[in-house]
């Protein structure tokens, strides 16, 4: 049976489309790993990073992006128009989201105070649909990037990536 939590049930109150992918979250560690137990191209799993606005009383951004990508800051920066933006580390995550790194998704964070962007790369799979975290470690979605932005209230972001095989939230 597919785990249910919030996510599941807030998409299927919605009637939107969506398949659950469960995996044992203590085998796998990053996006690009889950990409190689899924089966398919890292480009079509998505992590999702924390990212913080300089200052307080600012929106934190949830900046979902390419399992092999990393956010490049000052493009995102110069793009949002703010002069400095920085990701938050794994505990300052999981204290902003009260998710577990692994488990950070943009659609257990509706109405929390988020900002949603989505990496225009997602556009490439609009009809097979990317993967992103279900909400809880072990637990991903493969849902349509139309949906996951209509939901979310997310926009699109075109900020250059970069490469990276450095550390993630989810």
């Amino acid at each position: 049976m597919a785990v249910r939590n919030n996510v599941t049930r807030m998409l299927d109150a919605r009637k939107v489309a969506y398949t659950p992918v469960e995996y044992d979250p203590s085998r796998f560690h990053s996006a690009g790993e889950v990409a190689a137990l899924l089966g398919v191209p890292a480009a079509q799993v998505f992590k999702t990073i924390v990212v913080l606005r300089e200052g307080r009383g600012h929106r934190p951004l949830l900046v979902i992006l390419p399992a092999e990508q990393e956010v490049n800051l000052k493009g995102l920066a110069a793009a949002l128009g703010e002069k400095k933006l920085h990701v938050a580390a794994h505990r300052e995550a999981e204290a902003l989201t009260k998710l577990q790194v692994g488990g950070i998704s943009a659609l257990a964070l509706i109405g929390k105070g988020f900002e949603t962007l989505l990496d225009r790369a997602a556009e490439t799979y609009a009809e097979d649909g990317i993967y992103v975290s279900g909400g809880q470690r072990g637990l991903n979605l493969r849902i349509r990037p139309a949906d996951l932005l209509a939901i979310t209230g997310g926009r699109w972001t075109g900020a250059p990536q970069e490469r990276s095989q450095t550390a993630e939230h989810s």
